[in-house]
């Protein structure tokens, strides 16, 4: 299994032939994860099939940021927010949201990944190649593992907050949120802000 590493640089959309040698073969574990290269790639698993993400870019980042930004400020002392951290649903499931919050009881004792029941909300900021897996691969295995909410941030869109919130096992909704009017959601705290706020381009 090998997957192409981008170039840097001005030439950054064009592939270069060197490649990385992943160990094991579908369908893939949690443990064979942990066997992976470091590079630069982020590698998660749906039901033993491997999804690769490049890294984000300087805008995807910038939204990560302002939104953890803003999370930080309304979070409660019992709660912390992380981003890109590991949620093993099962051997052959690990998801890595751009953001999530647990509670500081539970960020104290982990090491490594946390369990879906520790995660109080998952965000994804969406970006092209992960445009599909945020908007159905995701929705649907956050909502299987139980995971409260899930927001999904459309950059490309204003940006649009989509809010998902959790009835038996599945997510109603979403709830769209315009860019330029403030949100108010009491999920997992109370935090009011305007999805314009995601951005400063």
């Amino acid at each position: 299994m090998a997957t192409i590493e981008p170039k840097t640089g001005t030439a950054a959309e064009e592939p270069t032939t060197r490649r990385t040698v992943l160990y094991g073969a579908p369908p893939f574990t949690v443990d064979d994860l942990l066997k992976f290269p470091d590079d630069g790639n982020r590698y998660e698993l749906f039901n033993g099939s491997l999804l690769v993400s490049p890294a984000p870019t300087p805008q995807h980042q910038d939204a990560i940021f302002l939104l953890q930004t803003i999370l930080h400020q309304a979070a409660p002392p019992h709660m912390k927010v992380y981003s890109t951290v590991n949620v093993r649903a099962s051997d052959s499931d690990l998801y890595i949201p751009d953001l999530v919050v647990v509670p500081k009881e539970r960020a104290r004792s982990v090491r490594l990944m946390f369990a879906p029941e520790d995660v109080r909300l998952a965000v994804e900021v969406v970006s092209p190649s992960t445009r599909t897996r945020d908007r159905a691969i995701k929705a649907t295995a956050y909502a299987a593992a139980g995971i409260p909410a899930y927001w999904r941030v459309e950059l490309d869109e204003g940006p649009k907050l989509y809010v998902h919130e959790l009835d038996d096992d599945s997510y109603r909704g979403p709830t769209a949120h315009e860019a330029g009017a403030k949100v108010s959601l009491s999920q997992p705290f109370p935090v009011i802000f305007d999805p314009a706020d995601l951005t400063d381009y």
